[in-house]
């Protein structure tokens, strides 16, 4: 039975890091669409965002079995337990890329994001690919370092997101009212990216060490 058991955690891990590799590569579209009004690219990750869907729906049955089955205690529920977490939060994370794809779709051919405001934006989505990268990374390795650097570029995230809003609330903003609506939205979904990025790190971590750091 513990074979069993083993091989299906092993199985939910790498279900995990396949479901980080479809995040980033979505991340990375959606950012493409933006900024260069990429209306085929903007299709394909709204459409692969049911692929998402399905694989965390497939990996939290996989959790259900395992508790019902298996009855798992300490170290094993925390791993199971962590497997339910993580996968919610990167079918999130597929949500927002599928968001940004949405607004690049919606403003098509134009762009969504004002002149003024472009290097903002390839520098959130710079930094949410990177932070997508280093996810992939850390479920493979579990390595504190790479967790570590999630929660930086998280903070890069936070300080940019707040840069929109001083653009947009300051005396020389002169954007149209949906602009204004587009970058307030595209901004909190860059920013929501990262924090659920930190939330997949902090679990982690906690697995590695058992410590709770924030929230998780």
């Amino acid at each position: 039975m513990r074979q069993i058991f083993e091989a299906e955690l092993r199985a939910l891990g790498e279900g995990l890091e396949t479901m980080s590799g479809l995040v980033q590569d979505a991340i990375t579209k959606a950012g493409v669409a933006l900024v260069s009004t990429d209306l085929a690219v903007a299709e394909a990750v709204i459409a692969d965002d049911l692929a998402i869907d399905r694989l965390e729906e497939e990996l939290d049955e996989r959790c259900v079995r395992l508790l019902a089955q298996q009855q798992p205690v300490a170290t094993d529920l925390r791993m199971v337990v962590s497997g339910l977490r993580i996968s919610a939060s990167l079918e999130r994370m597929g949500d927002l890329a599928r968001h940004i794809a949405q607004v690049a779709r919606g403003r098509y051919p134009r762009h969504a994001v004002p002149p003024h405001l472009t290097q903002t934006f390839v520098e959130m989505d710079a930094a949410a690919v990177r932070l997508s990268q280093r996810l992939v990374e850390l479920l493979t390795t579990r390595d504190l370092a790479v967790a570590a650097a999630i929660e930086a570029a998280d903070d890069l995230l936070d300080d940019l997101h707040e840069d929109t809003f001083k653009a947009l609330l300051g005396a020389s903003w002169a954007g149209s009212a949906q602009e204004a609506v587009d970058v307030t939205l595209l901004s909190r979904y860059y920013e929501r990216f990262g924090d659920h990025g930190v939330s997949v790190a902090r679990r982690i971590t906690y697995l590695v060490t058992g410590e709770v750091q924030g929230s998780v």
